[in-house]
């Protein structure tokens, strides 16, 4: 059963949040939502998350469902955020699970929340835009054309991106065989997510993007949990490229590159990044 709240924050924001599992469980899972997205906890994992004892804590993020937006926010801003919904519920130390745009939010929290974040699974998580042409590194190699387009509007500033998005450009993920099986199936679940968000029209899409290509507030160096880095060998939204990037600059990372899957369908091995998540020692 989720619980629904709102916090408020000390600058007046609200964050709509959600609470799932026993209060009582022995594990606290952190759930940090793509784009566009609402941050309700991820049914298919549910079932799982009992077994294992996790109780899922989530929320909107800020311009998302029932949470203020915040122009100008950073990737960053999520740890300050994340603890403001982890206080309000007595919740001192978890772990975070970040899918796609959802991953550097998910490393935020634990670089800046050294003392609270035990583990973090980051699944098809972007890497830092800064990287982006240092050491032969290209932040776009490999991924879809319309996915370039609209990351480099963001990259060009708040009015290109404003323009792309109501140019009625198409985007076109290029999801692969594997992820529309997973999108009819088990992970049908997406729709009850990506609907509402993109009811909302897109500001909370461009902050994200904005966030994305700008300066994260934090340096992923700095993240001293244990990391497993989740992604599909044939990823066009996320290419695979970024996972093996963060691997090399991660202090604790673990890389599991899953053969043959794509953006959605690396879900299907995310019982047992779950399950790693509250036992990163097994």
């Amino acid at each position: 059963m989720t619980r629904e709240l709102d916090v408020r924050l000390p600058d007046g924001r609200t964050l709509h949040a959600y609470d799932t599992g026993p209060e009582d469980a022995p594990h606290v899972v952190v759930w940090h939502h793509g784009t566009p997205n609402i941050g309700t906890p991820p049914q298919p994992l549910l079932a799982t998350a009992h077994r294992l004892g996790v109780r899922f804590v989530s929320h909107d993020r800020p311009g998302y469902g029932g949470s203020t937006a915040a122009p100008g926010r950073t990737v960053g801003s999520a740890a300050a955020d994340t603890a403001a919904v982890a206080d309000a519920l007595g919740v001192e130390r978890f772990a975070t699970f970040g899918h796609s745009g959802g991953g550097p939010h998910a490393l935020a929290c634990a670089a800046l929340l050294p003392d609270r974040v035990t583990a973090v699974v980051s699944g098809a998580g972007l890497a830092p835009y800064a990287a982006h042409g240092v050491d032969g590194f290209d932040w776009f190699d490999g991924m879809a054309a319309s996915g370039v387009a609209s990351l480099r509007a963001a990259a060009a500033g708040r009015a290109a991106k404003e323009a792309h998005e109501t140019s009625g450009a198409a985007y076109d993920p290029e999801f692969t065989a594997a992820d529309l099986d997973a999108l009819h199936g088990e992970w049908s679940w997406f729709d009850s997510v990506v609907g509402p968000a993109a009811a909302g029209g897109p500001g909370p899409l461009i902050d994200d993007d904005l966030a994305y290509v700008a300066p994260w507030g934090f340096d992923v160096a700095d993240v001293r949990a244990p990391v497993l880095l989740l992604h599909g060998a044939e990823d066009r939204v996320v290419p695979p490229s970024h996972a093996r990037w963060l691997a090399a600059h991660l202090p604790r990372a673990r890389l599991r590159v899953v053969p043959g899957a794509g953006h959605i369908s690396v879900l299907t091995a995310a019982a047992d990044a779950l399950a790693w998540v509250v036992d990163p020692t097994a």
